[in-house]
């Protein structure tokens, strides 16, 4: 159950992005901001340098495939000197694509390259955005809801292994 979040964090993110900060709620006791895909290189950083979130714990998406902003990315940030979680969650557009926050937490790198790899969104100024799991030739990202893995795998099975696929 979302309850609106109105506590002193989200009072100085709101003073200091103002509209940027779309909606602030804590769900299953979890603080979340929801933030514009404009501001999110600017917020992040304001997260590490001035509200102390120095590690981004975890960064990947969820596909909503009916809604206008098909996309919302996730990056759940922590604090060691405050011992606090807060997620900022990102609504992105299909084709939409979000800043890179790999200057600002380099273990960004593997988490945006995977989000790539299984979402299909780009993220602008990331230093090497290519594929991490699957192969550079596979057709489509696995966790849309509308892929179908099947035939992704018989094809890919037939073309690269020369063998017919066991689904």
């Amino acid at each position: 159950m979302q309850i609106p979040l109105d506590n002193d964090l989200t009072k100085r993110y709101r003073e200091q992005f103002g509209a940027a900060i779309l909606d602030a709620v804590e769900d299953r006791k979890q603080a979340y901001l929801v933030i514009a895909a404009a501001q999110l290189a600017e917020i992040a950083g304001y997260s590490r340098d001035v509200e102390k979130f120095d590690l981004l714990e975890d960064y990947t998406a969820v596909d909503w495939p009916r809604r206008e902003k098909r996309f919302d990315l996730v990056a759940i940030l922590y604090s060691f000197p405050h011992n606090l979680r807060l997620r900022l969650k990102i609504p992105l557009a299909d084709g939409e694509t979000a800043s890179s926050l790999v200057e600002i937490w380099p273990t960004a790198n593997w988490l945006e390259r995977e989000i790539f790899d299984m979402f299909g969104i780009s993220f602008s100024g990331h230093p090497d955005m290519k594929r991490i799991l699957l192969p550079e030739e596979w057709q489509g990202h696995p966790l849309r809801k509308d892929y179908d893995i099947l035939q992704q795998d018989t094809a890919w099975v037939r073309e690269n292994l020369g063998i017919e696929s066991g689904q």
